[in-house]
């Protein structure tokens, strides 16, 4: 585990010293940002950043200086990080992601998982696209939108995409993460809210399996099939989506729902052409899956559309690894509150995405050292796994250089909590404003 970590640790600050070669590819104002000696260079800039926490900005440059009297400045930190382009960290980010030895899988597959979280910063009034003025007695607010997809066998985040509250289309960010993806073999899962033709041909024609929930109602996908009647099923299903609305075309959805379907032209949908002009040849795109209806309790059922194989993945299974999809939620909660995400050290938005990609960095590089450490208890009633709160703080310090490999393993292996299963607590959907930088811990 000790060499595993040491590996980890080697690609992340040879990732650094690369871009620190090429640093005219990352700064605002090339051949000239970071030309002159100083003690916050371009390395220093980016490592600090990854080591944050949740406290002071001058307390993070002490961590990082060793608190050496000649520390660099709060100030200084301030000028230097706003010479780096807004994607600087995005290049680390993404690099890091796909060079870490993440590889397990899942029958063969990487097990993708999509979802989004706000994330509420500083209120800037100039910024349309984010601010909210707030009502009844609420303070006003700026919001951002975290899209990620999140590896849950490795427990990695392979890629993130942000969007400005006011500009939020999840639909678009999963295609565009989808698309510019380098995995070959995933399977997607995904809730309600990114149903949908376009994003499911996007999958198809990336070759990726998919399993999203559906809404059950008069205006969703649901509506409009040939559905049995019994409150479980498995139908599988093969359309043909045109933009035609002629006759023959209406003819055709009309009689037979589950094989012939009309997307209008106020549906995003890339694989059509976008007109509708009665010269154009009439155009169909093939797309197959399944709908599948299954008990979660005696009165509630759950829908899903897939393009597993029903042979290897019946209902049972389907149901097992939709629940997996959770992990996503609980990354959210530990990015958040585990490694401070709520804790801007910035008010600016080009910043504030400078340290949420650092965060999805450091978040990575603490699950790859803490995942391979085994726990062996013996004569215990539950298994056990290591305290990912304090596995963050040990992976922080031993990025810089203050906990050796060996002593890295010995600490992780004693901080430990009880797996309990079958614990579920109600989501608690309480806003929190960003914290002012006068009242940080220490």
């Amino acid at each position: 585990m000790s060499s595993q970590a040491a590996k980890l640790k080697k690609l992340l600050k040879t990732t650094i010293r690369d871009m620190a070669r090429n640093k005219e590819q990352f700064t605002q104002s090339p051949g000239k940002d970071f030309t002159r000696n100083r003690k916050l260079d371009f390395a220093s800039v980016i490592s600090v950043l990854l080591s944050m926490s949740g406290g002071s900005t001058a307390s993070s440059l002490m961590d990082y200086f060793k608190f050496d009297p000649a520390t660099a400045s709060t100030s200084a930190f301030v000028q230097q990080r706003a010479k780096l382009k807004p994607d600087a960290m995005e290049y680390l980010f993404r690099r890091f992601a796909q060079e870490s030895p993440a590889k397990k899988t899942f029958h063969g597959y990487r097990l993708l998982a999509v979802d989004g979280s706000d994330l509420q910063i500083f209120a800037d009034p100039n910024d349309e696209e984010s601010y909210y003025p707030g009502t009844n007695g609420q303070h006003p607010y700026s919001l951002l939108h975290l899209n990620a997809l999140y590896d849950l066998e490795n427990q990695i985040y392979t890629d993130a995409l942000i969007q400005k509250s006011r500009l939020l289309n999840e639909h678009k960010a999963l295609t565009e993460m989808i698309d510019r993806s380098a995995v070959e073999f995933a399977i997607l899962l995904a809730d309600r809210g990114y149903e949908g033709y376009n994003n499911m041909a996007h999958l198809q024609e990336k070759g990726w399996k998919y399993l999203i929930r559906i809404k059950n109602g008069s205006r969703c996908m649901f509506s409009g099939f040939d559905l049995p009647k019994a409150d479980e099923f498995d139908l599988s299903v093969a359309l043909s989506l045109t933009r035609r609305q002629t006759k023959d075309v209406k003819a055709l959805c009309s009689a037979d729902p589950n094989h012939y379907r009309w997307i209008p032209s106020t549906m995003t949908f890339d694989f059509l052409p976008s007109g509708n002009r009665k010269h154009d040849p009439l155009a169909f795109y093939k797309i197959s899956f399944r709908i599948v209806r299954f008990r979660l309790s005696a009165d509630s059922f759950e829908t899903i559309v897939t393009n597993l194989p029903a042979d290897a993945f019946p209902p049972i299974e389907l149901k097992r690894l939709y629940a997996r999809r959770w992990g996503i939620e609980t990354s959210f909660r530990q990015l958040k509150y585990t490694l401070g995400l709520i804790h801007f050290h910035a008010k600016k938005v080009e910043h504030i995405y400078q340290e949420i990609f650092a965060k999805l960095t450091m978040y990575n590089f603490s699950e790859l050292i803490t995942s391979p450490v085994v726990i062996q208890k013996r004569c215990a009633k539950y298994s056990y796994s290591v305290n990912f709160s304090a596995a963050v703080h040990i992976c922080r310090n031993f990025f810089l250089g203050n906990v050796s490999p060996p002593m890295l393993e010995a600490l992780l292996s004693r901080l430990i909590l009880p797996v309990r299963p079958g614990r579920s607590n109600a989501r608690k959907l309480v806003q929190r404003p960003p914290f002012s930088f006068l009242y940080r811990v220490a």
